[in-house]
């Protein structure tokens, strides 16, 4: 049984995300266990088309989710020896109760927005939005508009807004790694059978000669490689679409942290003063698992994200198991679904056997 809380499936594809949103990495490291997408569909999936896919893939496997039923609570009965979950049925607002020998927290990586605390946010009188709710640059034509964060969707919404004719600025504080998707592709692809050091010195070498010395423009590559960084930290690399070339041409102004905000004044640390129309916050998710899921504190961290390391980081204790919150992307959902069916098939042979 799966229990959502959204009342339809790909909820976060079709309901916040950008249009012009694709998917960074290619198909092949896009898939979901036991169903590949179309031959002639693009190397690089477009978001109409991946909600799509899912669809598909409900349907194919006939999965039933019981939507629009929110988790309240998940503790673990020790003297019945199962998990007891209380749920909240939205639609005829009810408690349920449901029990299980095992329990798979799947609610994600991205289960609330993160919006950090700036000093005179609430002052601010134009637009503040995080970018799950951002659309299109189309409604920003002309104004001034400052981006918080810059990781793919960051960068990309920067992107778009500069398109739509908007003035953009973009915050860049921590030093990542810009490649193409192409790059990315040809990494992952040799990552497969060269060890991750020599594949990240390969890319590096690369991208420098693709894009240049970014420093001068206030992007700074981190000292560990790109491939190594999201093993070993769960960071992405930010596959450009075209913004590094309007950061280049100053079409779109790279600024450093915030200091404070007074009204439309957004003073940043370097003592610089812009006013600003609107402000969008791709600062990313966390997880709420943490908040609903009791005795899971030998899987879980205060976070709601693994303690161990992977690919340990899926199981608990009692049943207890996670998918999809190793930073690992579709690819690490899908490992991480295959895992988890195949050691619960296990337990329960050897329960029978």
């Amino acid at each position: 049984m799966s229990l959502s809380s959204v009342k339809v499936a790909a909820s976060l594809w079709r309901n916040r995300a950008y249009d012009r949103l694709k998917l960074h990495l290619a198909k092949e490291f896009c898939e979901l266990p036991h169903m590949s997408y179309p031959l002639d569909a693009p190397t690089y999936i477009p978001k109409t088309l991946f909600v799509k896919y899912l669809d598909d893939y409900v349907e194919r496997f006939n999965i039933q989710p019981k939507y629009l039923s929110s988790v309240e609570s998940s503790t673990f009965d020790n003297d019945e020896k199962c998990w007891s979950i209380v749920a909240h049925d939205m639609a005829k607002s009810t408690i349920v109760r449901f029990t299980a020998k095992f329990l798979v927290v799947a609610s994600g990586e991205n289960s609330a927005e993160n919006i950090p605390m700036i000093p005179g946010l609430q002052s601010f009188p134009g637009d503040v939005i995080h970018s799950s709710s951002y659309k299109s640059g189309k409604s920003y034509y002309g104004m001034n508009v400052l981006v918080v964060g810059s990781g793919n969707s960051g960068m990309e919404i920067a992107y778009d807004l500069a398109a739509h004719g908007a003035n953009t600025s973009i915050i860049i504080r921590s030093p990542i790694h810009v490649m193409t998707k192409e790059l990315i592709q040809l990494g992952m692809t040799l990552a497969r059978r060269l060890p991750l050091n020599l594949v990240d010195n390969l890319l590096v070498m690369a991208a420098n000669l693709i894009f240049g010395d970014l420093s001068r423009y206030g992007i700074r590559r981190p000292k560990m490689g790109p491939m190594i960084l999201k093993s070993e930290t769960g960071r992405s690399t930010v596959i450009d679409v075209g913004t590094v070339g309007l950061i280049k041409k100053g079409i779109i102004k790279v600024q450093g942290s915030i200091s404070k905000i007074m009204g439309d004044i957004v003073e940043f640390q370097c003592s610089k003063k812009i006013s600003f129309d609107a402000i969008v916050f791709a600062t990313g998710y966390k997880s709420t698992a943490n908040i609903w899921l009791k005795n899971g504190e030998n899987m879980l961290n205060g976070n709601g994200l693994p303690i161990k390391e992977y690919p340990n980081h899926r199981k608990g204790e009692n049943g207890l198991y996670c998918a999809g919150l190793g930073r690992r992307g579709l690819a690490g959902i899908a490992a991480d679904a295959k895992n988890i069916a195949n050691d619960i098939k296990s337990v329960i042979g050897a329960m029978s056997g």
